[in-house]
């Protein structure tokens, strides 16, 4: 399906739900993060990343501090800060681009190089060390955020300085004497060499990231060096399939290794297969998509189970107190999700893109900005977590800021950017993939055209599109699959249309000026795991709609894991001022009174009778808002059935 790229500075999210986020992000956690990465914010642990560039450039005396990809917290800052703009034309935003741009500027090298950390550090490793490096890593989210500039300001200035970096790195990578045959160890490039290739034209940018996407696997690249060799001896887990690079991505059969590292592979090589028309790529990205959502991905859309290796471990190990589901890897597998929604247009890729985005994602932002998860745990004893080694990953409450930052920085990009995931568009066919509410401008054959779009989501399933522009624009929404009693509405009447791959497209084309109402309903619903997830075994949880919900303390009481939630039993709603106002949910069951076991007490027999069990109903509210309100138990699993 050939893709009409839309730009993202036409589309303006307006929604009750994601406007307060985006808000607080533009007015409140830009600034925050730019006090943070200069080091000016009390409490955050040290960044040094705008410092590093001080002194790279010469305007400061010092050494390198932070991970050798701290670069790329900046990076991801600057694609945030230029999307914020989007929403409020800031000065003082606009300034600290500018300022940092021109900082970058003067730390480059004459020959184009970009990494502070091997330009203050160890000038001698540049290119030596491509397994662990990020030197390509960091060029790939620096070239994202000169994309992002270009799109809202229309200046090209951090794209110069990108463009001066991508002819570097294509003099030094590639087939033929004297060039390095590899590809990154640390995989981002690819899909940013994509965005620029899509707002540029430059061929040479679709070559390189076609170039590294095909070599992956297919040559030793880097698994020759010494480094990775002596690092593997040390630690299993962090073999060539870490780095997604044990086989051709056309031979590898499952998501491997680095959680992190394989989204965005897979992210950039989808754009490469819908660039090429490769259907043999395409088919390879599918299979790997519904095997990743299929058997190793959790309830919330979070990817990767283990702490060690920030990996994928194997299918169905998914442990819910000591998993690792990176925020950024949730973040990732909705930017992949994207992508295959561009290669085909099917309800299954929008409904875990949106429940990435509605679970993992913002799980990792507290409500007011200025607090972060890097894993995200579906069941938390903050004693346990606390004290255990193997929960050291485990944060029971959310930090201001990390020694190893790529989460919040990522974070507050994808919320500037959610309007890049509203729709996709193949010449007159429009794709709606999220009813957020919106206003965007796209075109068509016929000429430009005007989308509104209101919407109650995710509390009720509810939305309203306005139409106007000329006849020949074919809107497909999407029927997601909680869906129940979907109807269409135009001008007030009901609507005849037809269902394709989860999508629905009106009988009648659409008018200028045509209202379309949308409306289903979402029940609250037990979900269950498959028999083969070990920790999920004789238990439920509950959704509603695209979000999981999970059980505190703070709305219930203490070892939260002695209750039994009846399944016979229908969940019930209510509506509740917690949080601004959310849908609240409540589930009957029993539970053990711990205060009737002795302290001494650790074992008892069991008596025909029952468990000692009492009446219990459990308030839930949505998992994305657990640890809002101070430390505590926290449960999305339930013990289930009845005695």
């Amino acid at each position: 399906m050939k893709q009409t790229r839309i730009p993202i500075e036409n589309i303006h999210i307006n929604d009750s739900f994601w406007n307060g986020r985006i808000r607080n992000a533009v007015e409140n956690v830009v600034p925050y993060q730019w006090r943070v990465l200069n080091d000016k914010e009390p409490g955050a642990a040290p960044s040094h990343a705008v410092m590093n560039y001080k002194i790279a450039a010469g305007l400061e005396q010092g050494e390198f501090e932070g991970m050798q990809f701290q670069d790329s917290d900046l990076a991801k800052w600057i694609e945030a800060a230029s999307y914020s703009l989007l929403y409020k034309k800031d000065p003082e935003v606009e300034a600290a681009l500018e300022e940092v741009i021109e900082l970058i500027g003067k730390a480059q090298q004459p020959d184009g190089y970009l990494s502070t950390y091997y330009i203050l550090k160890y000038p001698d490793r540049k290119w030596k060390e491509i397994a662990q490096g990020h030197e390509l890593y960091v060029t790939g989210h620096l070239l994202e955020a000169a994309v992002a500039y270009y799109q809202v300001t229309g200046k090209d200035s951090l794209l110069k300085i990108l463009e001066k970096n991508v002819d570097l790195i294509r003099s030094v990578f590639g087939k033929g004497e004297g060039k390095l045959d590899s590809y990154p160890g640390h995989e981002e490039i690819e899909l940013a060499l994509m965005k620029a290739y899509a707002v540029t034209g430059h061929r040479k940018y679709f070559d390189l990231a076609e170039y590294f996407v095909e070599n992956r696997g297919t040559v030793p690249g880097f698994l020759v060096e010494e480094s990775f060799q002596k690092f593997g001896e040390r630690n299993k887990h962090h073999q060539a399939d870490y780095y997604q690079a044990h086989a051709p991505i056309r031979e590898q059969k499952d998501a491997e290794g680095h959680a992190v590292r394989a989204m965005y592979f897979f992210t950039g090589a989808a754009d490469v297969a819908l660039e090429k028309g490769d259907e043999t790529l395409v088919k390879a990205l599918e299979e790997l998509w519904e095997k990743t959502v299929g058997r190793r991905m959790y309830l919330t859309g979070g990817v990767g189970s283990q702490a060690t290796g920030e990996r994928f471990t194997i299918d169905y190990d998914l442990p819910n107190d000591t998993c690792y589901t990176e925020t950024c890897a949730a973040i990732g597998l909705a930017m992949w999700s994207l992508r295959m929604l561009r290669l085909a247009p099917r309800v299954r890729y929008a409904d875990i893109m949106e429940r990435a985005l509605y679970n993992n994602v913002i799980s990792g932002i507290s409500q007011d900005g200025e607090r972060y998860f890097y894993v995200n745990p579906l069941f938390l004893k903050p004693d346990v977590a606390h004290y255990r080694a193997d929960h050291a990953s485990v944060e029971p409450s959310r930090v201001k800021w990390f020694g190893c930052a790529c989460c919040p920085p990522n974070v507050i990009r994808t919320l500037c950017g959610l309007g890049g995931y509203v729709y996709t568009q193949s010449g007159n066919d429009v794709y709606q993939h999220l009813y957020i509410g919106n206003e965007s401008t796209l075109s068509s054959d016929a000429g430009e055209f005007r989308l509104t779009c209101e919407s109650k989501m995710p509390w009720e399933g509810e939305a309203r599109i306005t139409f106007h522009g000329a006849e020949g624009v074919k809107l497909h929404l999407r029927v997601p699959s909680y869906a129940k009693d979907f109807t269409l509405k135009v001008n007030g009447k009901p609507a005849e249309y037809s269902v394709t791959e989860g999508y629905a497209l009106l009988a009648e084309a659409l008018h200028d000026g045509d209202v379309i109402d949308v409306n289903f309903v979402m029940p609250p619903h037990f979900v269950l795991a498959n028999p083969r997830v070990t920790e999920d075994c004789g238990k439920a949880a509950v959704m509603r709609g695209p979000l999981v919900y999970c059980a505190e303390q703070a709305d219930n009481f203490a070892y939260l894991a002695s209750f039994r939630a009846d399944l016979t039993k229908p969940v019930t709603m209510e509506q509740s001022d917690l949080f601004d106002g959310i849908v609240l949910l409540k589930v009957s069951g029993t539970r053990q009174e711990a205060a009737e076991w002795g302290e001494n007490e650790l074992y008892r027999d069991y008596a025909p009778g029952g468990f000692g069990e009492v009446p219990a109903e459990l308030r839930m509210i949505p998992y994305f808002l657990w640890n809002n309100r101070g430390e505590g138990e926290m449960m999305v699993w339930m013990n289930a059935g009845k005695e």
